[in-house]
């Protein structure tokens, strides 16, 4: 009597090879097998060629008929099946080689996101992994993406660049473990921020900040810029209960990082969860109302209005006089010289107190 040996190759073997050995062996016609079983004769032969799957009812009758499982027979069809599948999946694999150099593998291997390795086939594997898709070209479709390949920059952006950093940032968002989001403890936060404009040694900082956000319940996820994807951060949820600060410390002046942390912080506190908002490029007019308050936010937060504009009536923006202004509403001067270039009062060939983080 035969038994349930499950036989699992690399090779597409079709079930049907197997039935008809077992045919023979028995001296049983393939005509002989169709009578027993009810069937067609075309429909067991077929079955025998390959062209006709197994399934689960001509399983059971041919356990009945031939005293085998009709697990063997269903699993010898799955994997037949499956190996087909792979073999399909791997022409498929092939085809996507020339898309892996718009993606920046490099980059995303260094951080540990994919795997290392020459072997192009591998780096598809990888990047599919990665975005979480079957195939490269789903990217696109996929809403986690989509906001990477609104920008409009640059004529040299690429889109798949931004669309990596962007799920860079969620991957290592994830893992992380932060407090349940607390809004009103955000807004609360956003004093001791202020205070941390002046603390000038960059590692310390980002420590400091980490810890204050992660108290509120928001993610900081530092990741690099990207060959060609032009940003400087990001913001979007995970789940209900985390909130994610992007940045890519793109540039070192430290009140664009001010400004930029704060305009994040402004979405997360004004803005729908359910939208991601990604700072580079011309801004989507869907969203420009969104990004004009967040620039609003941010700089009321940094430097309060009225004081600002008593500051600027003055008419006096010399070294001394900003650093007092500073000092008056707890806030590192090289701040209020960057807002002063912004609103023209200053040219940007003059930098009082301004200072660029050396990021490591």
């Amino acid at each position: 009597m035969m038994t349930d040996t499950v036989f699992i190759s690399d090779m597409a073997i079709p079930p049907g090879e197997y039935l008809e050995e077992m045919l023979e062996d028995a001296e049983i016609s393939q005509a002989e097998l169709a009578r027993r079983m009810g069937r067609p004769s075309q429909a067991i032969n077929e079955i025998v060629k390959g062209d006709k799957a197994i399934t689960p009812e001509t399983a059971l009758q041919l356990e009945q008929v031939l005293g085998v499982s009709a697990q063997f027979w269903s699993t010898l069809e799955t994997e037949f099946r499956l190996v087909l599948a792979k073999q399909q999946q791997h022409k498929e694999i092939k085809h996507e080689e020339s898309l892996i150099s718009e993606f920046p593998y490099s980059q995303l291997s260094k951080l540990n996101l994919v795997e290392k390795t020459r072997d192009k086939l591998r780096k598809v594997v990888e990047l599919r992994k990665f975005f979480g898709v079957s195939s490269l070209k789903n990217i696109r479709t996929v809403n986690e993406f989509s906001p990477a390949f609104r920008q409009q920059e640059k004529s040299t952006i690429s889109h798949e660049s931004l669309a990596s950093w962007l799920r860079a940032g969620h991957v290592i968002a994830d893992k992380r473990e932060v407090n349940i989001f607390n809004k009103e403890k955000l807004e609360q936060s956003i004093t001791e921020l202020r205070d941390l404009t002046n603390v000038i040694e960059p590692n310390e900082l980002i420590k400091k900040i980490t810890s204050v956000l992660a108290d509120c319940g928001v993610v900081l996820a530092l990741v690099p810029t990207f060959p060609k994807s032009y940003t400087t951060g990001a913001t979007f949820w995970i789940g209900k209960n985390k909130a994610v600060i992007m940045m890519s410390l793109r540039g070192a002046w430290s009140d664009i990082f001010w400004f930029s942390l704060f305009h994040e912080i402004g979405h997360i506190l004004l803005h729908d969860k359910r939208v991601t908002f990604l700072e580079s490029g011309k801004l989507d007019p869907q969203y420009k109302k969104q990004e004009e308050e967040a620039d609003t936010f941010s700089q009321k937060s940094l430097i309060p209005a009225e004081p600002y504009s008593t500051f600027v009536r003055e008419n006096n923006f010399s070294s001394s006089s900003i650093k007092q202004f500073a000092e008056q509403i707890g806030i590192f001067p090289g701040i209020v010289t960057g807002r002063l270039q912004h609103d023209k009062k200053l040219p940007h060939t003059i930098h009082c107190h301004r200072i660029r983080y050396k990021w490591t």
